[in-house]
């Protein structure tokens, strides 16, 4: 049904049952599982000022770093599972490079992980799942799971 599945990662708490059902679902299909880190460039960009140059570019860095390093982790664990994998790690607004690469490796279901909070905690601050769900024109499985707040 599925050739390739895409799992996105941004190293939250509670991605663990995401990553599990990606991999099973992977194993279902025997489809490509993508792997996929984001660097959100909202987090190193938002600062003006010449002064933070040098800041800044080890911010961004150790954020590359840090989504090579959870990249490889799941890939890891992936392939001691049999599957092939795609590891990738990209720059710019999650929801937004986890569409476009959904189209570009045209990617027949994204297995998204996403924290059960309150409903006033997400009106405040949104959801990079709840964007691809809602924008997504391609089949998306949402994976909750608890948080302590």
């Amino acid at each position: 049904m599925y050739d390739r599945l895409l799992l996105p990662t941004d190293m939250s708490a509670g991605i663990e049952d995401a990553i599990d059902h990606a991999i099973d679902a992977a194993e279902r299909y025997d489809a490509e599982l993508h792997v996929l880190y984001v660097v959100d460039t909202d987090a190193y960009s938002s600062y003006p000022g010449d002064e933070y140059v040098h800041e800044l570019e080890g911010l961004e860095s150790a954020l590359e770093q840090a989504g090579t390093d959870a990249v490889e982790a799941i890939a890891d664990e992936a392939e001691a599972a049999g599957l092939e994998t795609t590891e990738v790690v990209r720059h710019g607004v999650p929801h937004e490079e986890i569409l476009r690469y959904g189209d570009e490796a045209d990617i027949g279901l994204t297995v998204v992980g996403s924290k059960n909070r309150s409903g006033e905690y997400r009106r405040l601050l949104g959801s990079v799942a709840e964007r691809v769900v809602n924008l997504s024109e391609r089949p998306v499985t949402v994976v909750k799971s608890p948080v302590d707040e």
